[in-house]
């Protein structure tokens, strides 16, 4: 009998520590954060997970960051009609009108993230993120483009392996030195090492954009980014010097050697301009490179300009259906958004932080490869999208119909002007304006 009631005891403990264990696993907020995968970021994000995890135990963060960049836009318009899927997603800055049509974000709660706040503690390029008259997200990292070169190509062409071009006459030199041939003629074809190569679908056309149309004289749209105007004289001068590496000086091609970042992370070009997040891939995929980063070459009466962007942070509607949900969504957001998160982000990815007390630290300004990223964030423009995507497609196929098709390069980019000119003018009359 009395072994009857020690059992009767031990079975009813057990209930209650299971009721317990319940009680608490339910108390635990699941949440899940997208990105595209890109290591570095993949990397960093882990390691703010797991430190964001140890200071909130009543949060539980799924990280999916295994989407390939290119179908990461459709996976976040399949999944949110379904009602699944994020409840904090990273998007490019560019993408924030389209995301806020299609459904897919929240404004940033004004109590949590005051405007006052954002515009303070956040770098200027951050407003935007602003549309409408609310913010939609915050980022971790911001960066600006920079002029890579391989210092032991330079040698090998002999130029000065310190010595990066300072203007866009030097770069047009330089490129045209250190490509090399195979011998059997000077095409595209037979390039060995590319000088340098335009990559429409990377960087490039964000430096034409808002650094080569810019030098030549011209703006590439209006103040209230409602018209294209990137099409002006000044531009298509522009526009023939971007040209003018691939079609005239053959110094290389977006075509050789996958793309333009492979080759160079590969170490076969000598000349390539890229954002700080480069820095994470170069570390990962070829530690040993010799290489150097400098700002971007000046125009032709000395102007300096860059592109600067980010990559942001936003809360979905999904968080948003769940009390629970957003209330967890808004503390992590807060986390990953702080000027330590910034920090780690600079040194695990090569971006620069988003907040203007980890962007200042003295160290990082004088450091020889992050040094030139920061100064350019000082004349950094950020363009305004409403459709990055389709955007920079009007760019590439304007390039694509002068060095495939032989179309005359100010015909094709009054073309790419009148296609974007009609996505804007779209885009403002369903609001009205």
């Amino acid at each position: 009998m009395k072994n009857f009631k020690f059992s009767l005891m031990i079975l009813a403990l057990l209930t209650i520590l299971s009721a317990g264990f319940a009680a608490a696993a339910q108390d635990v907020v699941e949440i899940e954060y997208w990105q595209y995968f890109f290591e570095p970021r993949e990397t960093a994000m882990n390691m703010l997970i797991e430190q964001f995890e140890a200071a909130n135990p009543d949060i539980h963060v799924v990280h999916n960051s295994q989407i390939a960049y290119d179908n990461f836009r459709d996976e976040i318009a399949a999944s949110a009609p379904a009602g699944v899927g994020p409840d904090v997603v990273t998007l490019f800055y560019g993408w924030i009108p389209a995301f806020v049509d299609a459904g897919y974000l929240v404004p940033l709660p004004e109590a949590d993230f005051p405007a006052e706040w954002i515009e303070s503690y956040f770098s200027p390029m951050v407003a935007e993120s602003k549309f409408e008259g609310s913010y939609w997200a915050i980022p971790t990292a911001v960066r600006s483009l920079a002029m890579f070169w391989n210092k032991d190509l330079f040698e090998a062409a002999g130029l000065d392996p310190d010595t990066p071009p300072a203007t866009l006459d030097d770069l047009v030199a330089m490129a045209k030195q250190a490509t090399v041939y195979d011998g059997n003629g000077t095409d595209i074809l037979n390039i060995t090492s590319e000088g340098f190569a335009i990559g429409m679908s990377a960087q490039d056309h964000h430096w034409f954009r808002e650094v080569l149309v810019r030098q030549f004289g011209g703006v590439p749209y209006s103040e209230d980014g409602r018209t294209v105007m990137y099409n002006s004289p000044e531009g298509c001068e522009a526009f023939k010097y971007l040209l003018s590496f691939e079609i005239e000086h053959k110094t290389g091609s977006n075509d050789l050697f996958t793309d333009v970042t492979e080759a160079f992370v590969n170490g076969n070009e000598a000349m390539h301009i890229d954002g700080s997040f480069r820095l994470g891939t170069i570390a990962n995929n070829n530690p040993d490179m010799n290489y150097g980063v400098a700002e971007l070459p000046v125009g032709p009466n000395g102007e300096r300009s860059t592109f600067g962007s980010y990559w942001t942070h936003g809360i979905t509607r999904r968080a948003a259906a769940d009390p629970a949900r957003m209330e967890a969504a808004v503390r992590f957001l807060q986390f990953i958004t702080t000027a330590e998160a910034g920090t780690l982000w600079v040194n695990e990815v090569g971006e620069l932080p988003a907040q203007l007390e980890a962007a200042s630290d003295p160290a990082m300004l004088e450091d020889p490869i992050l040094g030139p990223f920061a100064a350019g964030l000082e004349y950094a423009h950020a363009t305004f999208f409403v459709d990055e995507t389709v955007q920079r497609q009007v760019l590439i196929d304007a390039y694509d119909q002068v060095r495939l098709g032989g179309m005359d390069a100010c015909e094709a980019l009054n073309e790419a002007a009148a296609t974007e000119q009609a996505l804007l003018d779209d885009f403002w009359a369903a609001r009205g304006s």
